[in-house]
C-alpha cells in the first residue's frame, strides 16, 4: 500500500464529507502540513492516524483501505 494511495482515498474521502482541509486537520489534531503531506502522498499515516480518520469519517478501515476499492469493469 502506498502513500499515495492511502491520500488519495483519505482526501476523496473527507471531501465526501463536507470537511475543508483546515477543519479536517484541526478535528486529527495534526499541523496542515501534516494532513497535506498525507493527501499527497508525500508522508504516509500510521496505524493510530489511519485508526482516528476513519472513525472522524464514520467509515471503516477496510472501506479506506486502498486495498478495498472496487475494480472497474
Amino acid at each position: 500500500m502506498g502513500a499515495d494511495e492511502w491520500g488519495r482515498r483519505i482526501k476523496a474521502y473527507r471531501k465526501l464529507k463536507g470537511y475543508t482541509q483546515v477543519r479536517f486537520a484541526q478535528t486529527l489534531g495534526v499541523s496542515l502540513a501534516i494532513l497535506g503531506e498525507i493527501e499527497r502522498g508525500i508522508r504516509m499515516p500510521d496505524e493510530r492516524l489511519i485508526n482516528h480518520i476513519a472513525n472522524t469519517l464514520d467509515i471503516s478501515i477496510e472501506e479506506l483501505s486502498p486495498h478495498n476499492r472496487e475494480k472497474k469493469v
